[in-house]
């Protein structure tokens, strides 16, 4: 309710909640008073079937009892809990806060155990035995989705086991990345480029810094052109960690491959967004799966 500029909807639910309970409790009592014109054998005089009547017996006591019980139980309960408006209620319980203090009792009991990483380097913790089983668990739980089950990725997504990373591949830069999250962005670049044709020049300049299959007399063409993205990328294409801009020369493509590919992230730009995970783990689960991701293209114990 506090998501409203007004406190109109909490009046409203506030009301409807009251009269509502007050009709049942009104239909309960009227139920019991009203006297229904019944026949001399006091049916109602409905009969289906040739024989089969319709008798007016009043609610047996128990049935009413548990009426009467469950009308009380809901005034006790919104005396106590949220359910009117935006009333807290007495004990001030919400969702969120049982949620966090769920958190805070699972954190607690983890403690122990993470207690013994804390003056562990990464390098030793990316070797530990116990320490890799959480690492995997971690990972399974919040990085596989997007990186895959053996922490290669796909198309969009990165390849955690090689040494090509965007960012940084240092356990602090990990740390970073977890932490803070990540937002690569390549905005259209075509108009700085110029023509169809020269984005398509570029295009081939692009794959040949690899030594990928190219048209060569495209990528003479097309290298004064690459200009437009050496400020991100450098002149020689080995890309900047501080901006995350890719490196272009090791043949490793995180968005497709080609010429059609190259052409069409120009054309079109590229956004990724890697999410924050701070609100997820705690500090201690960070560093251990830091450390584990980094252990894929360092150790090898994580593989």
């Amino acid at each position: 309710m506090s998501d409203f500029t007004s406190n109109f909807w909490s009046v409203y639910v506030t009301a409807v909640t009251v009269i509502g309970i007050a009709a049942c409790l009104f239909l309960l009592w009227f139920s019991g008073k009203a006297k229904a014109m019944t026949a001399h054998d006091n049916t109602t005089g409905h009969v289906w079937d040739g024989d089969l009547r319709e008798m007016n017996n009043p609610l047996p006591r128990w049935w009413v009892g548990l009426f009467v019980i469950t009308i009380i139980f809901s005034a006790v309960y919104l005396a106590f809990y949220p359910g009117l408006g935006a009333s807290a209620g007495k004990l001030g319980w919400t969702s969120s806060g049982q949620f966090q203090a769920e958190i805070a009792k699972g954190e607690a009991d983890i403690a122990p155990i993470y207690a013994r990483f804390d003056a562990m380097s990464a390098e030793d913790i990316a070797k530990d035995p116990q320490a890799h089983a959480i690492g995997e668990r971690l990972f399974m739980n919040n990085c596989s989705q997007c990186h895959g089950s053996d922490a290669r990725g796909s198309k969009g997504f990165p390849n955690l086991t090689d040494a090509d990373w965007l960012h940084g591949g240092s356990p602090e830069k990990i740390m970073e990345t977890l932490n803070q999250g990540r937002v690569g962005q390549m905005p259209p670049m075509a108009a700085a480029v110029g023509s169809g044709d020269d984005v398509k020049n570029l295009a081939n300049y692009v794959l040949s810094l690899s030594g990928s299959p190219h048209d060569s007399v495209r990528a003479n063409l097309g290298k004064s052109k690459f200009a437009a993205c050496a400020a991100c990328h450098g002149s020689d294409g080995k890309g900047n960690p501080a901006l995350g801009a890719p490196n272009l020369t090791d043949d490793i493509w995180l968005h497709g491959y080609g010429e059609s590919a190259i052409i069409n992230i120009v054309n079109n730009g590229k956004v990724n967004q890697m999410p924050a995970q701070v609100q997820k783990l705690s500090p201690a689960q960070i560093k251990v799966l830091s450390s584990y991701v980094w252990g894929f293209s360092n150790t090898g114990v994580a593989k």
